[in-house]
């Protein structure tokens, strides 16, 4: 190995190791990372940030369901064999499998209770991968028949905030 080439790779990991220095330093400083372009700009303010963007697909979301629209409710859910589902009956597998669970309740003669969200929280693991909490509420007449906290998992396909993962719970608290 040449002289050069050692300095080369020797510059190299030192800047490795000062960029993870530094990185771990701003994070546990508290600091935020801002998104830079590829000449080291910041990144304008493209639309809404991503608590944004889950808040109106949970809206959209609850009009589907108070609306009697099975697939407006299921445009959440990315339309892949591998999103998934956990509730009361377990894991379910699949858009489709999703969609066979809710259909049922989308039924011309279903009695379908007033769908609402509560407490979102969001927060962006990366550019492509979100993960928000909120609570559901579903309501007939004034009274709360069903109330529980969930998780979803998103994932940015094209620019779409898309459900990759559900995990629902009832627990009857407000």
């Amino acid at each position: 190995m040449t002289q050069s080439l050692w300095i080369e790779r020797r510059r190299s990991r030192l800047a490795a190791a000062t960029a993870a220095v530094l990185a771990a330093g701003l994070v546990a400083g508290g600091c935020r990372f801002e998104r830079l372009d590829g000449n080291g700009a910041p990144v304008a303010d493209e639309g809404p940030d991503l608590a944004e963007q889950v808040a109106s697909l949970l809206d959209r979301q609850a009009a589907a369901w108070n609306g009697g629209d099975l697939e407006g409710f299921m445009s959440a859910y990315s339309p892949s064999p591998t999103t998934t589902y956990i509730g009361s009956t377990g894991l379910i597998e699949g858009y489709d499998g999703i969609r066979a669970r809710y259909a049922p309740g989308f039924a011309e003669d279903a009695a379908r209770d007033s769908l609402r969200f509560e407490d979102l929280r969001v927060r962006e693991v990366d550019e492509r991968v979100g993960v928000a909490t909120a609570r559901y509420v579903l309501e007939r007449e004034g009274t709360v028949t069903s109330t529980g906290p969930f998780t979803l998992v998103l994932l940015n396909v094209e620019g779409a905030w898309l459900i990759v993962h559900d995990q629902s719970a009832e627990d009857g608290g407000s």
